[in-house]
């Protein structure tokens, strides 16, 4: 190989990674977008709005109406639909339309043009780029930019806050089983909604892909503006980012004290480790005994419980009984109700604190674990026979 292709190739390479390192410090712009907890710039979104239907071919919506949370925008897009005023606890969304003019039953919102405002552009940018970089270009530069925006705000964030709003609004039509047909109309209607919602801020999972592209530009300043919205021959309705967003170290949505994502007009998500858990049970995490943990019917919210609670506080205080003991430590195991032993390992660090004492540590392993070798060797993904300690470092 010639001295010449050796440096081509060399500079290849480095225009590769530096490609490379621009594209994942674009995608972690659009994270951050995604994430952000600031109030909506309303100026810049309404024009982002007008930039998206003008792209479109479409008129400026005659209306431009805002909303607390995606779950309001849902109810209130169903209010306008339907004519429905809906009960006491949606007098603040009613309100919220009132005050800017748009009284249920009274404004047209004309049919939805989201086909319009948001699919076709995103087609259009992501056909230009395939044209552009091939289609192991686009894997590539999608893998860069996109991968973990959706990962982060997608999976993690967006799916969660449909699937709840959704369950919410199932669970007022099944309390209303045998009513009227009009008090069912607004909750269905709302559930509709949210099949024509446009991501906002969310949208930066795949924007991510299309910086500066000229077809999602109208969405790209919507999403660095506002949260979800709806887009109407008439009008558009959008709404408030979140106040707060409260996350694990792999991006779950994880509080123990709240809401883990709340909204301005008080709607949340209580969430634990990425699993949704009701307002109620996270009321009841600060105050938790035994007692109350044993007593849980549901084996999902009873391992978020065990978790919050301490799985090593609930072997002390719940009498568990010591199975084995060996040079690697003490084998635990208790009995939960309507789910597997809770088997547990105690091991001593073998390296000291900075004031020279040794911290116990306590592992969870699978309940067919019987000796506390084998518990260990586990967490190594090793079999017991596979395990010598003296070797591990």
């Amino acid at each position: 190989m010639s001295e010449q292709t050796i440096s081509g190739t060399a500079s290849a390479a480095r225009r590769h990674g530096d490609d490379d390192v621009r594209l994942a410090e674009q995608g972690e712009r659009w994270l951050a977008t995604g994430l952000s907890c600031e109030p909506a710039d309303r100026a810049g979104a309404e024009a982002g709005v007008r930039i998206a239907y003008a792209l479109a071919g479409l008129p400026a919506p005659k209306h431009i109406l805002w909303l607390g949370s995606p779950a309001a925008g849902a109810l209130g897009v169903a209010m306008l639909r339907t004519g429905q005023r809906g009960g006491r606890r949606d007098e603040h969304i009613r309100r919220a339309l009132e005050a800017q003019g748009a009284r249920p039953g009274e404004l047209d919102l004309g049919r939805s043009v989201r086909p319009r405002v948001r699919t076709r552009p995103w087609a259009q940018a992501r056909a230009a780029l395939m044209t552009k970089l091939g289609g192991t270009g686009f894997a590539r530069h999608w893998a860069a930019t996109a991968r973990r925006p959706w990962q982060q705000l997608t999976d993690q964030l967006a799916t969660p806050l449909r699937t709840r709003i959704d369950a919410d609004l199932a669970g007022r039509l099944s309390a209303r089983a045998g009513q009227t047909e009009q008090v069912a109309e607004l909750p269905q209607a709302a559930r509709e909604a949210l099949l024509d919602a446009i991501g906002g801020q969310h949208d930066a999972a795949w924007l991510a892909a299309f910086d500066s592209h000229p077809d999602v530009d109208g969405l790209a300043r919507v999403a660095g503006s506002a949260g979800w919205w709806w887009a109407f021959e008439h009008v558009a309705v959008l709404t408030e980012r979140p106040v707060a967003v409260h996350r694990d170290n792999l991006g779950r949505l994880h509080h123990g004290d709240g809401p883990a994502l709340s909204y301005p007009d008080g709607f949340g998500l209580h969430v634990w480790s990425g699993m949704p858990i009701t307002a109620e049970v996270a009321a009841e995490l600060p105050h938790l005994t035994v007692e109350r943990i044993r007593a849980e019917g549901n084996a999902e919210m009873r391992r978020v419980m065990l978790e919050h609670f301490g799985f090593d506080r609930y072997l002390r205080e719940s009498g568990a009984s010591k199975t084995q003991s060996d040079e690697c430590g003490t084998l635990w195991r208790v009995t939960l109700p309507g789910d597997e032993p809770l088997v547990m390992v105690e091991v001593l660090n073998s390296s000291p604190e900075p004031d020279g004492s040794f911290r116990t540590y306590f592992l969870r392993v699978p309940p067919t674990i019987r000796t506390a070798r084998a518990g260990v060797a586990w967490t190594f993904d090793l079999t017991e026979e596979e395990y010598v300690p003296l070797q591990q470092t």
